[in-house]
């Protein structure tokens, strides 16, 4: 907490309660951006039936107030618009959700680094793509971007504005390309289980000599090309089924297409999201030599260039 922030919390907040576990939580900094969060966090807490948890963390909503070191009616005009950007969003959500268990957290931690740490035992953290502080050009906010490079457990990201070209039903699209992803499929049926929809598999295969073709290779190009080739699809096909055949058992109301895809990753995610209402994936962290722990390019063109809500299933996660 630096000096600034420690200013702040002396002038009145109070800190807040222990970390929850099991619940939804949202991050909010009073954007619309952060509205969109809310509802969509809102009605996951609904259909899951747990609390919602409300978290507002530095920088607090600060619009309005002088840059500068903050006298103390500043610094109460910035804490009163804190707990005003809290009382709004609650507000809101028992206006919708009136039964909703809501808890509305101020902190003067960081906000990334509190959604992350207060995440840890959540079912789902909530997020939208862009926030107060980020600049026009930018696809994804800084925080949004922090809180995905280091969440412990499932996070979705609010993006995409336009229903043009989804299906009829809904649709929870799930990327596979190993068993590494078998969490990211448990979870994407366990979405489709609540929310009533069915799950899109998209088995993502990588072989150089046919990149960039999309579905299955021709009967043909298979029967000339060596058996190796085959013996990699059917190899892939056996991952795929064993993956799904679990969660089939376990949701068997829940309706399941399996397509697979010879081609680059990103855009294929990327294109069938456009029919989606929602894409899972696996969250591969790496360690960057000077950028510290980020994702991989798959979650970064997702994040960025997604038509509908993205949800980031950490590889270790477990329920």
């Amino acid at each position: 907490m630096n000096d600034e922030q420690k200013t702040l919390w002396d002038y009145g907040a109070h800190a807040p309660g222990p970390p929850l576990s099991g619940h939804v939580l949202v991050g909010v900094d009073g954007s619309d951006e952060a509205v969109r969060a809310l509802d969509h966090a809102a009605e996951e807490a609904r259909v899951r039936r747990t609390p919602l948890e409300i978290l507002h963390g530095w920088p607090w909503a600060r619009h309005g107030v002088p840059t500068a070191q903050p006298g103390k009616e500043d610094v109460r005009c910035l804490i009163d618009r804190a707990r005003s950007v809290l009382e709004f969003t609650a507000g809101r959500v028992h206006e919708r959700v009136p039964d909703l268990d809501v808890v509305a957290t101020l902190t003067p931690e960081p906000a990334a680094s509190e959604l992350v740490r207060r995440g840890e035992g959540a079912a789902l953290t909530v997020v939208g793509n862009r926030g107060l502080g980020t600049a026009a050009g930018l696809l994804v906010g800084s925080v949004s971007l922090r809180v995905a490079a280091h969440c412990g457990s499932p996070l979705l990201v609010v993006r995409g504005e336009s229903e043009q070209g989804k299906s009829a039903e809904d649709t929870v699209l799930v990327g596979v390309a190993d068993d590494v992803d078998a969490g990211a499929v448990r979870f994407a049926f366990e979405e489709a289980h609540q929310l009533g929809a069915q799950v899109r598999v998209l088995h993502m295969c990588s072989v150089p000599e046919l990149s960039g073709s999309l579905g299955a290779p021709p009967a043909g190009r298979l029967e000339s090309e060596p058996k190796s080739l085959i013996r990699i699809q059917e190899s892939e096909d056996a991952i795929t089924r064993t993956v799904v055949a679990v969660m089939r058992e376990k949701f068997p109301e829940v309706g399941v297409r399996i397509d697979t895809v010879w081609r680059d990753a990103a855009h294929a995610l990327v294109d069938a999201s456009r029919a989606a209402d929602t894409v899972v994936i696996t969250a591969h962290h790496h360690s960057g030599r000077r950028s510290g722990r980020q994702l991989g390019p798959v979650e970064h063109a997702l994040l960025h260039h997604a038509h509908c809500p993205v949800v980031l299933v950490p590889v270790a996660w477990r329920p």
